[in-house]
């Protein structure tokens, strides 16, 4: 699904819930999720627990000169249902981007995993004219959740 604000993707994955929230929740493997090929590596981060928590993660991006760092604010969680978070350059405030990724079991060996992208809380004008969103397609959010079933095993 499409607005003109945020971008939501769906599958269901052959795998519990549990099984993909650790691996979601797990910061060293979100370079295997990353479709766009920017994250090289977690930055000394600990396993998501708890909203308010930060990670930062490696990045690298022509567009972006180079290596960088981002910082994860966690915004939304909910053990093996849900996590969310806003990314940010490291040392700066978020700005309202966010990331979500829920999970819906559908029985006990499968789960409906729903990955949304929203810049839907996103107000300041210099970011707006700035970054032009969506920053990713439907198609990139679509191969992470593939990624997702790869890494689990599915």
């Amino acid at each position: 699904m499409t607005d003109d604000q945020k971008l939501v993707v769906e599958r269901v994955i052959d795998q519990p819930a549990g099984v993909l929230f650790e691996i979601l929740s797990n910061p060293e493997r979100h370079k295997e999720l990353d479709e766009t090929g920017t994250v090289v590596s977690d930055h000394k981060s600990d396993r998501i627990q708890e909203v308010g928590q930060v990670f930062t993660m490696n990045m690298h991006a022509d567009a972006m000169g180079g290596d960088y760092q981002t910082d994860n604010h966690v915004t939304g969680y909910e053990e093996n249902k849900r996590l969310a978070w806003q990314t940010v350059p490291a040392g700066t405030e978020p700005a309202g981007w966010q990331w979500m990724w829920e999970l819906e079991p559908q029985g006990s060996d499968s789960t409906l995993v729903r990955l949304t992208y929203d810049w839907s809380k996103v107000t300041d004008k210099k970011v707006l004219e700035r970054v032009k969103f969506p920053l990713f397609p439907e198609s990139m959010l679509e191969q992470s959740l593939s990624r997702l079933a790869t890494a689990a095993g599915s």
